[in-house]
């Protein structure tokens, strides 16, 4: 049965007294309703992991980096290497956010070495990619994730997804109020298992979670989650506000 997964990516927001502070929250609020279903996460800023691992201990809640380099150390300023994460309590990774993407030039092939980096690091991933609004109303929104998915994954062996977590970004659905229906959603992850599916056989496909990261909100995760191939999501904004998150989170 495949893992279904809520995860807050919290972006650049947050000090670390704040961090804690959520942390805490989110932590709380999972240990009290007795989440069963739900693994969840929680992706702070660089300078607040190892407070956030810290505050999250004693409960089911993990603390993800929003980003790594693909080498283990040298003259690569302002970097964070995999060992470094893992030296703090953080095993889980987001690699290929759409922001990373746009703002900081990362590439397919880029992306490929941190993913091997992380994977040889014992690390587990979740791998963002999605298409802008112009591919979709170009109707060529199938062609650039399958793409995006083709050059940073395909080169792994298949035993590697069992430490690979996806996640589809409606590029043009962040941050802008738009949300893709449930339909389209559901559509491009049957899709996405689909392209699995015809690389890596069945069995491979049907055990990886694709998450949903496109303005999913209190208001529609229930709806978004019900979906057969949506296995949970990405949160942004929503993942700032515990109880808004939370809500998310019990939408399973």
């Amino acid at each position: 049965m495949r893992k279904q997964i809520v995860a807050g990516n919290w972006k650049m927001n947050n000090g670390l007294a704040e961090s804690k502070k959520l942390a805490k929250q989110v932590a709380k609020k999972v240990k009290k309703a007795k989440i069963k279903n739900a693994n969840v996460i929680i992706a702070p800023t660089f300078v607040s992991l190892a407070g956030a691992v810290k505050a999250t201990k004693k409960s089911k809640v993990k603390v993800a980096a929003q980003n790594m380099h693909f080498e283990e150390n040298g003259a690569f300023t302002g970097e964070i290497s995999a060992k470094m994460l893992k030296s703090v309590g953080v095993k889980t990774v987001i690699l290929g956010h759409s922001e990373r993407r746009e703002y900081f030039g990362e590439t397919d092939a880029l992306l490929a070495k941190k993913v091997d980096a992380a994977l040889a690091n014992k690390m587990k991933v979740i791998f963002c990619f999605g298409e802008v609004l112009a591919d979709r109303k170009s109707s060529n929104q199938e062609a650039v994730v399958e793409n995006q998915i083709k050059n940073a994954l395909f080169h792994l062996e298949a035993s590697a997804f069992k430490n690979i977590v996806l996640a589809y970004e409606p590029v043009w659905a962040i941050g802008t109020g738009e949300t893709a229906s449930p339909e389209q959603a559901q559509d491009m992850h049957a899709f996405i298992r689909k392209t699995l599916a015809d690389k890596y056989g069945d069995e491979v496909a049907n055990s990886v979670s694709i998450l949903y990261g496109g303005s999913c909100k209190p208001t529609n995760a229930k709806e978004i989650f019900s979906k057969p191939d949506v296995d949970g999501g990405l949160i942004g904004g929503a993942a700032l506000n515990a109880d808004d998150f939370f809500a998310i989170v019990n939408a399973f």
